[in-house]
């Protein structure tokens, strides 16, 4: 029989590709039962976010950084002991018995399991700094908020996210959830089909800052909505579950496919399309339209340790021309006096408050008026904005702006 594949050499295997520039779901493991993957993938995340430490841990036991497949290994197994208190002859031997087990990391195995009894000896890791962000997104986000505020940033970046729930009108929230805003927040860990109400379709799992540009659109039973890039769905079943009649649209036929999956669970409705918002048209102008769109994800490191690693200046500067003629063309789907939510999961300017500025200059009539939220603040051009910081449990990173046309 064979055995189950360990945990923290998947991990090291997720971290490796990392490292190596793949996205934490794009790297291929090997198959596992989905409580080993999970178990696997917190190690890996966990390890991502305490890269800097664990490298200042190892950094004294080694003469030179061996190969990839090898540092990886060794790191993980520092987090594992270190951060996730696991205990530290497992983790030794784990890790040589895997390194032992590859052709290409078999004369690795004794300096692994050397420097790790060392490493496992090391008082003070709860002291050391929390990761940084990358040099040139480090330098953008310092030269727009502050030094003071990033090292706040960096530090909820390191906690990771809570799992937040947004609930259908009526419905209960699971016990020992907390309110946060507008959403209810669990502890990270649990298992989410087998909260209460998930079967029933209560609730679906979605970022406070995540729900708010929804909610800003205030929209009405009966009144025409699309919602543009729209998968995985958390905020078409918001306007759905408010009575409007929603069109989804995105461009990925996989992404749409968790949102049939969502709206089946929820019983809720919306009308689904895949097309490009910029080849497509809808058959009549609407009363509203929710713009979510792609952006460099910078204010969701907290959930995704991996994106800074991967993310390059270059992918930044592709995206923002693509928004601003994403808001233009948005803006022609609109009846006169129609309303437009532009939301981004960024903490970059340029794919927030930039854009919206701009926006405004090039439509005249245009105005932006945002309401007041629950978390953030109002930005000058007439937005709102959130950071990982402003709440003391995180919250994702979000700039919005609710855009008016002018009536006819």
């Amino acid at each position: 029989m064979t055995a189950p594949p360990d945990p923290r050499r998947m991990a090291a295997l997720m971290v490796q590709g990392v490292i190596d520039g793949q996205m934490l779901p794009d790297v291929p493991v090997p198959a596992a039962d989905p409580a080993t993957r999970a178990q696997a993938q917190r190690l890996a995340l966990a390890t991502l976010r305490n890269l800097q430490r664990a490298d200042t841990v190892l950094r004294p036991h080694l003469r030179h950084e061996p190969v990839s497949a090898v540092m990886a290994a060794l790191r993980v197994g520092v987090v594992a002991m270190l951060d996730q208190n696991e205990a530290a002859h497992g983790v030794v031997n784990a890790t040589v018995e895997a390194l032992k087990a590859n052709p290409a990391t078999a004369r690795a195995a004794g300096l692994a399991n050397a420097v790790l009894r060392k490493a496992a000896r090391h008082d003070g890791w709860a002291a050391l700094p929390v990761q940084r962000l990358p040099g040139w997104l480090r330098r953008r986000l310092k030269g727009v908020y502050g030094e003071t505020t990033l090292q706040a940033i960096e530090a909820a970046h390191h906690r990771g996210a809570a799992l937040d729930l947004t609930l259908k009108p009526g419905a209960r929230a699971p016990e020992g959830a907390d309110p946060v805003g507008a959403s209810w927040r669990l502890n990270a860990g649990v298992q989410v089909s087998a909260l209460p109400g998930y079967d029933a379709g209560d609730w679906w799992v979605q970022d406070a800052a995540a729900a708010l540009p929804a909610g800003m659109l205030a929209v009405q039973p009966g009144e025409t909505v699309l919602d543009l890039c729209a998968a995985p769905g958390g905020k078409t079943m918001q306007l759905a579950a408010a009575g409007a009649r929603v069109t989804a649209l995105d461009l990925s036929q996989g992404r749409l496919k968790r949102l049939h999956e969502n709206l089946e669970r929820t019983g809720l409705t919306a009308a689904i399309v895949c097309a490009d918002v910029l080849d497509w048209t809808p058959p009549a102008p609407v009363d509203a339209v929710l713009l979510d769109a792609p952006c460099s994800a910078t204010g969701t490191i907290r959930r995704h340790p991996d994106l800074p690693m991967v993310r390059k200046p270059a992918d930044v500067e592709g995206l923002t021309d693509l928004q601003a003629r994403l808001i233009d063309r948005a803006l022609t789907f609109l009846k006169p006096g129609g309303r437009l939510v532009y939301c981004t999961c960024s903490l970059l300017p340029d794919e927030g408050e930039a854009q919206v500025a701009a926006a405004l200059a090039r439509h005249p009539g245009l105005t932006a008026a945002t309401p007041p939220q629950p978390l953030g603040r109002a930005t000058a051009e007439g937005g709102w904005r959130t950071r990982p910081d402003d709440h003391e449990t995180g919250i994702d990173g979000f700039y919005m702006a609710l855009l008016r046309r002018a009536p006819a």
